[in-house]
């Protein structure tokens, strides 16, 4: 009798609280009632750990949290946690010793734990970056089952064909097993500790078919939670297999092109049109001015010339079709490159006026639909290619964007059907009357409400 009932008592724990028993997890509740925003409202904002402390950064970024959270964001994207490996290191998180398990240098399970409870209490979600790609040469996987990873003639297990990534095995995904450990070690995290998704790495040199089914069984393991997928790829498969949203490279490079002035401000509308020409309903793309490999080379500051620049970039890349992205120290203007592979102290009371300008951006696209992925895009043509003047509409929410895209004032046409209107400066809150025309002095931008 002792032993039926000891047995239905560990049952009740296991279905209370998703843990398996003797995992070493503490009992957590996953909480049903929370649900990530949808997909074309997503405010993302990237985290990196190595720019918030030394050690312990998991409990570094929960005490800058309301900080995050009063920015607007409401998702987090943690990058890889996990233990990195020792062999053939090159110290990047990319490279995966365990996939379940936290490095001591970001913390441990409870402080990720801790950090998912504290978002969603805010009614803030949080995705894990995923390496599925490959993995660090002493993984367990590999001294386990090598057939697991991609081998050359000789036998002899190699990194990623076409890369510089000798710190890292190439995974062999003809191998059904790999995959079925694949999917389980992620379904850890949405089980265990209840994240709300993954920003998948390199998900393009990851088999579409395989994230099919990964997708799908997260999906339903998941329910009724809904969980957001990132896909680091630009390949319309991507979306067939089942993610959310992917990576806007070429509207990255067109804006830095358009910035430097060695493209028209035509060529945003071009890209826009181009990217989403082929999406169906509820997919949508990820638009950024950086993010961690392009803060590598230069951050924003330096790469689009100087502060006002970088903010005009930011406004021409986000109001033109939403899916907005701010990289964890972009929002302070760090002037150097931050090289991931180690920490970087970043200073988060410099530059205070230009966090408020951010976060008045942020504010304005989650109070105006008509700026987010689902709005309609209605682009009129400027004479000098210098202004990006953008109609977007939703329902009755209407917003015209105007963004200089030049170190010297310009002037452009106002749309017909704006033209004469009173409207609403949402930056400054204040009526401005339109007239036939309008000036933009250098890299000035304007959000105007009707």
């Amino acid at each position: 009798m002792k032993k039926l009932l000891l047995t239905l008592s560990l049952a009740l724990v296991i279905i209370v609280t998703g843990c398996k028993p003797g995992s070493g997890n503490k009992a957590i509740m996953v909480d049903d009632n929370f649900m990530v925003p949808d997909v074309a409202d997503v405010v993302l904002y990237q985290v990196n750990p190595r720019v918030f402390a030394p050690s312990n950064s998991l409990q570094a970024v929960l005490e800058r949290l309301d900080s995050i959270q009063d920015l607007g964001v409401n998702m987090l994207w943690i990058m890889p946690i996990y233990p990195i490996g020792l062999e053939k290191t090159k110290n990047s998180p990319y490279s995966v010793r365990n996939y379940t398990a936290v490095a001591p240098e970001f913390g441990t399970v409870d402080d990720l734990r801790a950090l998912v409870n504290a978002c969603h209490e805010r009614g803030m979600g949080l995705i894990l970056d995923w390496v599925a790609n490959h993995t660090a040469w002493d993984n367990e996987w590999l001294k386990q089952h090598p057939e697991w990873y991609t081998q050359d003639s000789t036998g002899s297990i190699i990194y990623p064909p076409g890369t510089d990534w000798t710190d890292v095995a190439d995974l062999n995904y003809d191998n059904k097993d790999m995959r079925k450990a694949m999917i389980g070690a992620m379904r850890f995290w949405v089980d265990s500790v209840g994240v709300d998704g993954f920003r998948c790495d390199v998900a393009d040199q990851v088999p579409a078919d395989f994230w099919t089914e990964c997708i799908s069984d997260l999906r339903a393991a998941a329910k009724p939670r809904k969980l957001i997928m990132l896909a680091e790829g630009a390949n319309v498969d991507n979306f067939t297999a089942g993610f959310d949203l992917n990576y806007a490279w070429d509207f990255m490079r067109a804006i830095a092109e358009v910035m430097k002035g060695d493209a028209k401000v035509k060529k945003l509308i071009d890209v826009d049109k181009d990217e989403y020409k082929n999406l169906e309903r509820g997919k949508y793309k990820l638009r950024f001015t950086t993010n961690h490999d392009e803060s590598t080379k230069a951050t924003p500051v330096k790469l689009y010339g100087g502060v006002r620049a970088s903010m005009a970039a930011f406004v021409a890349t986000t109001m033109l079709h939403g899916g907005m992205l701010v990289y964890g120290s972009q929002e302070v203007g760090y002037p150097e490159p931050i090289n991931f592979f180690k920490y970087v102290p970043v200073n988060w009371n410099a530059n205070p006026s230009l966090r408020e300008e951010y976060k008045k951006l942020i504010s304005i696209y989650n109070e105006h639909p008509a700026l987010r992925s689902s709005g309609t895009v209605e682009a009129f043509d400027d004479d000098d290619n210098s202004i990006l003047c953008v109609d977007r509409v939703l329902n009755n929410d209407n917003v015209l964007v105007l963004v200089n895209v030049r170190d010297a004032a310009h002037q452009i046409d106002v749309p017909p059907m704006w033209t004469g209107r009173t409207v609403t400066d949402l930056m400054s809150g204040n009526e401005m009357a339109l007239g036939k025309n309008i000036s933009l002095s250098p890299y000035q931008y304007l959000l105007l409400a009707r």
